[in-house]
């Protein structure tokens, strides 16, 4: 329906110019009333401006990635999809709507819902130490694993060192690593700090978490996220790739990294993961992303007493933000926190999670900023969508 401009009408043509009829002063006041109450045009305010929608155009015109792409959940269920760029430099491409993308460390929040699902299950104590579960395994300079406890694994309060530095891109694209063999390459650095002393992210940390969840289970760690997580709440599009597997078998946008300063992005989309494991290899999209942080908040994944511990943080640096069991608290600016985590890996960066009141947000970018300051505004994108 459009809006309607009424014009005021014009004298009449037979009325001699110059005459008029006297009017009351009581009915020209109403007249006037009534006059603008027909003829002012209706007042239309301007829409609202898509902030989510600007933010990611940002992401691509100004910071210069290839693509984005996001899912907004509100409280009620209701999704907005958004791509931004293009799916592949080389033919131009679309951006697939919620494509598939690796979601790199956001994988180490699957690995400590299967850990606490297992403590639920009174087969793993958060306050056992690592060599209760892998006796002689972790030794190091520095390092002992009869000193340090699971729940300081899935805290990062451990102290043990990162090992990631160590793995370079040609042998992501040529290697497969065994759990067993990364381990080796994060013992041979020494150990960053005592046991409990403070907050240290190492991705050490979840390679032994999956490392006791297949002890304590007897299989793959693959295996029990698939059947206790994936399945359990039917994401459709998330998988835990097999050995070897360097695909992603859906729909997705290239993933591309820029090696120095000036130079042309190359595609990393087809990486062997096996490197990051529990720590990071697994696939989404950003909707199974939201589903999954929405049902672990609902308590459809855990009980309520490790939920709890799930959800009590540690501080990360002077930031606001609070690391849990496997899941990070951020602030937001319409106030409170939302609850999830981020995830780096050659080709893809994503930032996401949810709130209390069930608002959800995932956002992935094709391509790991070297700024971090691009990755704060991918930060700010996520507050806009949960705060819009």
């Amino acid at each position: 329906m459009r809006d309607r401009t009424e014009r005021p009408p014009r004298p009449s043509a037979h009325r001699p110019a110059g005459r008029r009829r006297a009017v009351p002063a009581a009915a020209a006041v109403a007249v006037g009333l009534l006059t603008a109450g027909v003829l002012a045009p209706p007042a239309v305010s301007a829409p609202r401006p898509d902030t989510v929608r600007q933010r990611l155009d940002a992401l691509v015109r100004d910071d210069g990635l290839p693509a984005a792409l996001a899912s907004v959940r509100d409280r009620a269920g209701r999704t907005r999809t958004y791509t931004a760029g293009v799916g592949d430099l080389s033919t131009g491409a679309k951006v697939p709507a919620d494509g598939q993308v690796r979601i790199g460390s956001t994988t180490k929040t699957f690995t400590a819902v299967v850990v606490l699902q297992l403590v639920g299950e009174g087969r793993i104590e958060l306050d056992a130490t690592v060599d209760t579960y892998l006796p002689g395994l972790v030794r190091g300079e520095g390092i002992d694993g009869r000193l340090v406890t699971v729940r300081q694994l899935l805290q990062h309060t451990s102290g043990l060192p990162e090992y990631e530095g160590d793995v370079d891109d040609a042998l992501r694209r040529h290697r497969y690593l065994e759990p067993r063999d990364i381990l080796d390459i994060a013992l041979r650095h020494k150990s960053e700090f005592a046991p409990g002393a403070k907050f240290g992210y190492s991705s050490t940390n979840y390679l032994l978490a999956g490392l006791i969840v297949q002890k304590v289970t007897g299989r793959p760690l693959a295996e029990e996220v698939d059947r206790r997580v994936i399945r359990r709440i039917g994401l459709r599009h998330t998988s835990f790739p097999a050995p070897g597997d360097m695909t992603i078998r859906e729909a997705h946008p290239l993933g591309y990294q820029v090696d120095s300063a000036g130079a042309p992005p190359r595609d990393t989309t087809e990486i062997d993961p096996s490197p990051a494991w529990a720590a990071g290899q697994m696939i989404s999209t950003n909707a199974d992303l939201n589903q999954f942080f929405t049902a672990l908040l609902d308590g459809r994944l855990l009980p309520a007493a490790q939920l709890a511990q799930m959800r009590a943080t540690v501080p990360i640096g002077d930031s606001g933000a609070g690391y849990g069991l496997g899941i990070i608290s951020r602030p937001l600016s319409c106030g409170g926190v939302y609850w999830g985590h981020g995830g780096d890996i050659p080709g893809y960066e994503s930032r996401g999670g949810v709130t209390d009141e069930g608002r959800a947000a995932s956002i992935t970018v094709t391509s790991v900023p070297s700024d971090f300051a691009v990755t704060e505004r991918l930060e700010v994108a996520v507050d806009a969508a949960l705060c819009g």
